[in-house]
């Protein structure tokens, strides 16, 4: 029999509406994180490496991808996690594991990412430009606006979740339908994955940095710091979406890369200058170039909320007001966007130098994280992090090192 006095709901009980909707407020809030870190990851230059990739090695790509998976999962499960059970960003982690290191880690993530969301801003009015006819600065500019109502509508966290949702779904439902229309050799693909007929380790390493790297494998945890989905109690909660947000991305990763496969494998050639852009062409027509308007837009804009969301939350504390925040994202914005207009796109030279800074700040930050869990066990509440989830992810965190050298060597050759 029950004690009467008990406050626990007994087994046949319906759960009250305010614990329902927390749970949906909590689900709809890691779905939203999920989909940030994963658009964020889908960029311009997501889909022009997916394509040059696949134009090189053809069905034996699909194993680099399955490899670059793996990695990309070992890592974001930790990195998430350690943030998620702390309750601090990164760079705070940094300061209190070495005081100072977390602001070399913010000015890192902040130069590669200002230069990297010109670019985004660039991808979104090319995007517009195969959709729709228009000046691709016009249509940068025009889609900076889109960006910037998200940032400061009344429900900005809201409204940044759904939109990063709708159109991830987008891009893939449309790359799909051009992967279907092409006619990939999938049979051949599936044997290459797990028996390739070469590997390449550019790809592998490439896929990982472009996946993980700079500001993208914090963009999900940070949203749901601010979202207040942190503790011990929701591990269940960030480990699910932390493999979810790669698996999303490599999703797309495969669609788009059998989207590409189908066209290269009949021999076609694509234009050197927009391979993407002529293979969805060759696949479907106009109707192929408009898709790839369409796929390309929404593969910027999201990216270029996440670049601004995750960056900000970099450079600023966690006692900075939400609206104090807002404004610097909405700055963030503008400034590459007035670059771009200025100038057309991110100068190479910044490029490879923003390039050269994600790939240091990935084995920096991911090492932070990683010594965290390993010895610093007061930072994360004496919860008693998994060993085998550590071996994992610092195997994982020496081939991040590998891409920090890569990144390096062509910002040091600009000057030998």
């Amino acid at each position: 029999m029950s004690d009467p006095r008990s406050t626990d709901p007994g087994p046949s009980e319906t759960p009250s509406p305010v614990a329902s909707t927390m749970r949906a407020g909590t689900r709809s809030t890691l779905v939203g994180a999920m989909f940030l870190m994963a658009t964020s990851a889908i960029g311009p230059g997501f889909i022009t490496q997916t394509t040059s990739f696949t134009v090189q090695l053809g069905v034996a790509f699909s194993f680099a991808i399955l490899v670059s998976i793996l990695v990309d999962i070992a890592l974001q499960l930790n990195v998430w996690r350690v943030i998620g059970v702390s309750g601090r960003r990164a760079q705070e982690l940094g300061n209190l594991v070495l005081p100072g290191l977390g602001w070399v880690m913010a000015a890192l993530l902040g130069i590669g990412g200002l230069v990297f969301n010109v670019g985004n801003v660039s991808g979104a009015g090319l995007g517009l430009d195969a959709l729709l006819g228009l000046d691709p600065r016009i249509g940068g500019a025009l889609s900076a606006l889109v960006a910037i109502g998200i940032f400061v509508s009344r429900r900005a966290g809201v409204a940044m979740d759904r939109i990063v949702v709708v159109l991830g779904l987008v891009m893939i439902v449309l790359t799909l339908y051009v992967a279907i229309v092409s006619q990939p050799p999938v049979g051949r693909a599936l044997v290459n994955a797990v028996l390739p007929e070469q590997v390449s380790i550019l790809a592998i390493t490439t896929l990982i940095g472009g996946t993980i790297g700079g500001y993208i494998v914090y963009a999900g945890a940070h949203r749901l710091l601010d979202s207040g989905v942190t503790g011990e109690e929701n591990i269940r909660a960030i480990t699910r979406g932390s493999v979810t947000g790669i698996i999303i991305t490599g999703v797309m990763r495969v669609v788009l890369f059998l989207a590409i496969l189908g066209v290269v494998s009949t021999g076609a050639q694509l234009d050197p200058a927009s391979q993407a852009a002529s293979a969805f062409q060759a696949a479907a027509g106009q109707v192929g170039l408009r898709v790839f308007g369409v796929v390309l837009w929404a593969a910027a804009i999201t990216s270029v909320i996440g670049a601004s969301y995750t960056t900000v939350t970099f450079v600023t504390k966690s006692t900075v007001s939400q609206r104090t925040r807002t404004w610097l994202v909405v700055g963030f914005i503008a400034v590459t966007t007035l670059v771009y207009v200025l100038i057309g796109t991110a100068p190479s030279t910044l490029l490879v130098f923003a390039g050269a800074f994600n790939g240091i700040l990935l084995p920096v930050g991911i090492g932070v994280l990683l010594f965290v869990g390993w010895f610093r066990r007061d930072l994360l509440g004496g919860y008693r992090y998994p060993r085998w989830l550590l071996l994992i992810g610092s195997a994982a965190w020496l081939l991040t090192l590998y891409l920090a050298v890569n990144s390096v060597r062509p910002a040091i050759a600009l000057f030998s």
